[in-house]
């Protein structure tokens, strides 16, 4: 799920979610180049001939979704279809590749050998003994990621039951994973190399070079039952590396994907001291962990800084570890690991999404949000299309507010112009024409499992005016919107009623509601153009024509 954090009763998430809440309202709207004395109104002077530094689209690389065997249904490949569309995104990341309803493993599973009618002992041509392995649904999951467009990013997990030790050690979530270690390691260790050399010879190994291999999932936590849980799982991570790069050098193999940006430098440093492979490191913070798990403070960091203070503090024990320049994977992030639908569901998603891209710029590589999709399973089968689920598309393929979020900062530029604030991202893209990200970032409206309408004041506008240098002064605009009235499918889902099944004409009439909002046409006046944002509301504008560039 939000990988780990099953248990939200023991976490005081309604506790916390109220705090961040009442947090926001002290915390500052914007702190901008220029801002008038009225807080809601901001200028922002941007030069498009200014000197950029590298803006690679991080957050955008890889998505999370629901557990492996669920890549067979067709409305997990139509919304993969749908996001890889929206945001060219390159990889997905799923548990459970190894659990029993893919059927890789199973020692007691008989050969099948076809035998000549007249010699019983002679084998037919071209048959093979497999052993206790069967790739059939590997194959056919990797396959129809791979006709996407989509890479594997392939977390090595759960344990098969019949090589658990043991075999009741089964995590809460519906489909009862086993999260114990193998009973024997060099059982293990052939079916890691197994399933390597089987990839390679299906895909090549140019191919599966560019995938990344991941030892298992939050081993920290209650995803991992070995005792003690860091000695256990270090084991684990020396023999699966090691069982890797037997097959091939060029395997990228990392880890300790930890819940709560744990384990960093004591796993780097493992690695080091025994000279085990690792080539990259990964870890999990959502926006309502507490300061306690992730940095043992007492701190209350509101949700819209939490993800990014997470990625600085590992980003440092990566520096100062003996790999400083290894790369550094964020491979779970969201606003929320629980299913609170006032966060993941709602158009806060959009200044929330925006506003951990401008923070965490420059210091990760990747960031795998969870989850494209809500068809996923972990607190068993989806009962109402908004439940805040982690994907950016609802049950029966309906848009949400987030996907047109990603969608929209897509359309950022790779190269970022500095501006001082923390409402805005400026860019230039690579026919020199400006691309400029703005919102109003208000807390959720609501907090725990229940979704709460907005209040009638839903809190101040903000307004930007920008003025814009190096472009030409009636240039061109486009302006795309997302907040309550743009891009919202939540409002025409709370005309319905908010209906747990949806009719299939209401269904139809929720697809149509959360697309994403044609952009509006307009142009600069003598260089200039004003914004009014209401709140919780994102921003994307466009700019016509060249400029002139500056690296």
């Amino acid at each position: 799920m939000n990988s780990g954090r099953w248990n939200f009763a023991c976490r005081n998430v309604v506790t916390r979610c109220l705090l961040f809440a009442g947090l926001a309202a002290v915390l500052p709207l914007s702190m901008s180049a220029q801002s008038s004395a009225d807080a809601t109104m901001t200028t922002l002077r941007i030069d498009a001939r200014a000197a950029t530094t590298p803006f690679p689209h991080f957050w955008e690389q890889t998505f999370g979704s629901g557990r492996a065997i669920l890549a067979l249904r067709q409305d997990y490949r139509d919304d993969l279809r749908t996001v890889k569309q929206a945001t060219g995104f390159k990889s997905v990341r799923f548990h459970g590749i190894f659990m029993d309803d893919v059927g890789l493993y199973d020692p007691d599973r008989k050969a099948i050998k076809f035998a000549q009618m007249t010699n019983a002992d002679v084998a037919a041509p071209g048959t093979s003994d497999t052993g206790p392995y069967n790739f059939s649904y590997v194959d056919q999951i990797y396959d129809g990621l791979l006709a996407e467009g989509v890479r594997p990013f392939v977390e090595l997990s759960f344990m098969p039951k019949k090589m658990a030790s043991d075999p009741n050690a089964l995590h809460p979530f519906w489909y009862k994973q086993n999260v114990s270690p193998p009973k024997d390691y060099a059982e293990w260790d052939r079916m890691i190399a197994a399933f390597a050399q089987h990839l390679v010879d299906r895909y090549g190994i140019d191919e599966v070079a560019q995938w990344d291999f991941e030892v298992w999932n939050e081993p920290n936590i209650d995803f991992w039952a070995g005792n003690p849980k860091q000695p256990t799982y270090f084991e684990l991570y020396d023999h699966t590396a090691r069982a890797l790069k037997k097959v091939s050098s060029r395997l990228r193999v990392g880890g300790p994907s930890t819940a709560q940006a744990a384990w960093v430098a004591e796993f780097l440093r493992h690695c080091k001291q025994n000279n085990v492979p690792v080539d990259f490191v990964s870890t999990h913070v959502y926006g309502n962990d507490g300061a306690k798990d992730v940095f043992g403070t007492e701190e209350k960091i509101p949700r819209d800084r939490m993800v990014c203070r997470a990625v600085k503090k590992v980003h440092g024990e990566i520096v100062a570890s003996a790999y400083p320049k290894i790369p550094f994977i964020m491979s779970e992030y969201n606003a929320s690991y629980a299913n609170e639908p006032d966060v993941t569901d709602t158009v806060y998603m959009g200044p929330w999404l925006a506003t951990t891209i401008s923070q965490c710029d420059g210091m990760v590589e990747d960031m795998s949000y969870w989850t494209f999709s809500d068809v996923f399973e972990e607190q068993g089968v989806v009962r109402t299309p908004f439940y805040g689920g982690f994907g950016l598309i609802a049950e029966d393929s309906i848009p949400k507010p987030s996907l047109n979020a990603f969608a929209m900062l897509h359309r950022l530029g790779d190269r970022r112009i500095k501006l001082d604030s923390d409402s805005a991202i400026a860019t230039r893209r690579e026919d020199g024409s400006l691309a400029v990200a703005l919102w109003n970032y208000g807390a959720p409206y609501g907090s725990g499992p229940a979704y709460t309408p907005p209040p009638a004041n839903a809190g101040p506008e903000k307004t930007f005016t920008l003025k814009l240098e190096g472009v030409a002064a009636n240039a061109p605009v486009k302006i795309w919107r997302l907040d309550a009235d743009h891009g919202n499918v939540i409002k025409a889902y709370d005309a319905m009623g908010r209906p747990a099944f949806p009719t299939r004409e209401q269904i139809v009439k929720l697809r149509a509601a959360g697309k994403a909002s044609p952009p509006e046409s307009s142009a600069l006046k003598d260089g200039g153009l004003t914004i009014t944002i209401p709140p919780q509301g994102l921003v994307l504008i466009t700019t016509g024509g060249s400029t002139t560039r500056k690296r």
